[in-house]
C-alpha cells in the first residue's frame, strides 16, 4: 500500500516588508490629490470666469435690494402725493364753494347797501308806507321761512306802526287756493304781525304750506292807522343767509 507523499508547498515564506503599506496610502492620497486637480483644472477650463460671475451676482443681487428699496420709497411717495392731491381738490372744492357763498353775500349786502341808500339819501324817491320785497327759505322742519321788508321815508320824522298780515295763492289738485294767514300758521284766532319804524324794518316768522301746493304769489296786507297798504309780490324763494 502507497503512503501519499507530503505537499511541498504547504508553508509559504513571505519576506517582511513594513514600509509598503506606507508606500500604498500614499500613493492613493497622490491619486486622490491628482483627481481633485483635474476637476479643478476641468472646471476651471470649462467656466474660466467663474469667480468673476460670482462677483457680478452678488453685484446684481445688491442692486437689485437698493432697487427694491428705491422702488418702496416711491410707492410710498406715490401714495403721499396722490392722498395730498385729494386733500388739496377737497380743499379747493369747500374754498370755491365758500368762495361762492361769500360772493352771493355781499352781492346781496351791496343791494342792501343801495337799497338804504335809496332809502334815507337826498335824491332817494319820497315813498310812504309800503312793502319792498317778501322772500321766503325753506327750513328743515317742512315750514318757510319768510323775510318781509317794510319801508317810508316820506315823513322821517314819523314812526310807523301796525300789523302785518299776508295769504299765498297757489294751485293744488289743479285747483286755484287761496291760503289766508291763519292758515298758514295754522291758527284760527291768529292776530296779525305788529310792526313799528322809522325808515324800514324785516318781519320773519315761518308758515305751513299744506302738502301738494304750488305757491304762485303772496299779498302782504299792512294796516296802519286805519288806513290798510296791500302789495302783492311773485313767490320768490331763496337759499337761507350763512352767519
Amino acid at each position: 500500500m502507497n503512503t501519499p507523499a507530503p505537499d511541498k508547498h504547504r508553508f509559504v515564506i513571505v519576506p517582511h516588508r513594513p514600509y509598503a503599506r506606507v508606500l500604498l496610502v500614499v500613493g492613493l492620497a497622490l491619486w486622490l490629490a491628482s483627481l481633485v486637480a483635474v476637476w479643478m483644472f476641468a472646471s476651471e477650463r470649462a467656466a474660466p470666469g467663474r469667480d468673476q460671475l460670482r462677483q457680478e451676482l452678488n453685484l446684481t443681487s445688491e442692486r437689485a435690494a437698493r432697487s427694491e428699496d428705491v422702488a418702496r420709497q416711491l410707492r410710498q411717495n406715490v401714495a403721499t402725493l396722490r392722498r395730498s392731491d385729494q386733500i388739496s381738490r377737497a380743499a379747493n372744492t369747500e374754498l370755491q364753494a365758500t368762495l361762492a357763498e361769500r360772493e352771493e353775500e355781499v352781492s346781496a349786502l351791496r343791494a342792501d347797501v343801495a337799497f338804504y341808500e335809496r332809502l334815507v339819501g337826498a335824491t332817494g324817491q319820497r315813498r310812504g308806507l309800503s312793502v319792498h320785497e317778501a322772500v321766503f327759505a325753506r327750513e328743515s322742519g317742512g315750514t318757510w321761512r319768510y323775510t318781509v321788508t317794510l319801508t317810508q321815508n316820506l315823513n322821517r320824522g314819523a314812526i310807523s306802526k301796525g300789523e302785518a298780515r299776508m295769504s299765498v295763492e297757489g294751485v293744488s289738485e289743479g285747483r286755484l287756493v287761496n291760503l289766508g294767514w291763519a292758515e298758514l300758521l295754522q291758527k284760527p284766532d291768529a292776530t296779525g304781525q305788529p310792526f313799528s319804524f322809522r325808515y324800514f324794518q324785516q318781519l320773519e316768522g315761518s308758515v305751513m304750506l299744506p302738502e301738494g301746493f304750488t305757491p304762485q304769489r303772496v299779498r302782504v296786507q299792512l294796516r296802519s292807522g286805519g288806513s290798510t297798504v296791500e302789495q302783492a309780490f311773485p313767490w320768490e324763494a331763496r337759499a337761507p343767509r350763512g352767519d
